[in-house]
């Protein structure tokens, strides 16, 4: 009984689904959800393809899946539904089969749900947790002083991760959609930790500290064989230049550029000039 109410399709249930969010995997969900005429297979079947290649449950197999699979590496990529349609009648025309009919696949690309990951539990990783939290990430609370990473003193977490960062790398399931902010309380304790976080998988990777600060840095991160292409990639200062003061005006300014970061957005003022726009009134 459990499992015929389980089963969405062959080889693609529920549990697959909850399976793949628990690990922070990717894929993309390819459903026929039209399919008229003799086809492989009827309205309801699904297929299931994974970032790394792996399929789960079928549409029919044969040029039609490849295509379907392309289609889904596609949408893996940009992050965008599709709605394909194939006619199965003409190979010679470029059809994916001879059967007669006609399918309509919906594509669906499944992410992981963002995290973000604070390290650091002082003020302004206090702040990131609980505006983190407001804003609908799963967050994560790291320090290396066991006494400053509970409940009590950080508030709002979904987990706490008491340890040193080379910890840290070598436990916390990374993702595609992990976003890593280090408002730490040091030169010393970015170098030693930071190379541990550069190849983790991850979405966005911010070091708290002035320009003068992250210099330093650099100097001995690359001092030690950190290649400097690695540490481009790395924010920081961390944030969007808003003159924020406050823990909570640094976390606004942090979860700002994040936010643009993960939607795509330049992090530009949106004022339109009232010149502007009476020589040339906005599209949107």
């Amino acid at each position: 009984m459990v499992n015929s109410l389980v089963n969405m399709s062959d080889g693609v249930s529920f549990a697959t689904l909850a399976d793949l969010e628990r690990q922070g995997l990717s894929a993309a969900l390819c459903t026929i959800v039209r399919a008229r005429g003799s086809v492989p297979r009827h309205a309801g079947s699904k297929l299931l393809v994974y970032a790394d290649g792996r399929l789960a449950g079928t549409i029919g197999g044969g040029e039609l899946e490849a295509r379907v699979v392309q289609a889904a590496r596609e949408a893996l990529g940009d992050g965008q539904t599709r709605l394909v349609h194939y006619q199965l009648a003409e190979p010679a025309a470029g059809d994916p089969g001879v059967c007669g009919g006609e399918v309509e696949v919906f594509v669906e690309p499944l992410r992981p749900a963002p995290v973000l990951l604070v390290i650091g539990a002082g003020h302004v990783g206090r702040a990131l947790v609980h505006l983190g939290r407001w804003l609908g990430f799963r967050v994560a609370l790291s320090d290396d002083r066991a006494e400053f990473c509970t409940p009590e003193a950080a508030p709002g977490a979904d987990q706490y991760l008491p340890m040193p960062m080379a910890d840290l790398a070598r436990t916390f399931p990374f993702h595609a959609e992990t976003y890593i902010a280090m408002p730490t309380r040091g030169v010393p304790l970015d170098v030693e930790g930071l190379p541990h976080l550069l190849n983790v998988p991850h979405a966005y990777l911010g070091v708290i500290g002035s320009r003068r600060r992250w210099a330093t840095a650099v100097k001995e991160l690359e001092a030690r064989g950190v290649p400097r292409e690695q540490l481009a990639r790395v924010h920081a200062p961390m944030g969007l230049e808003i003159n924020a003061e406050t823990p909570e005006e640094i976390a606004v300014s942090v979860l700002a550029e994040i936010i643009a970061v993960r939607r795509g957005g330049a992090g530009q003022p949106m004022r339109w000039p009232v010149e502007a726009e009476a020589a040339s009134p906005p599209q949107t």
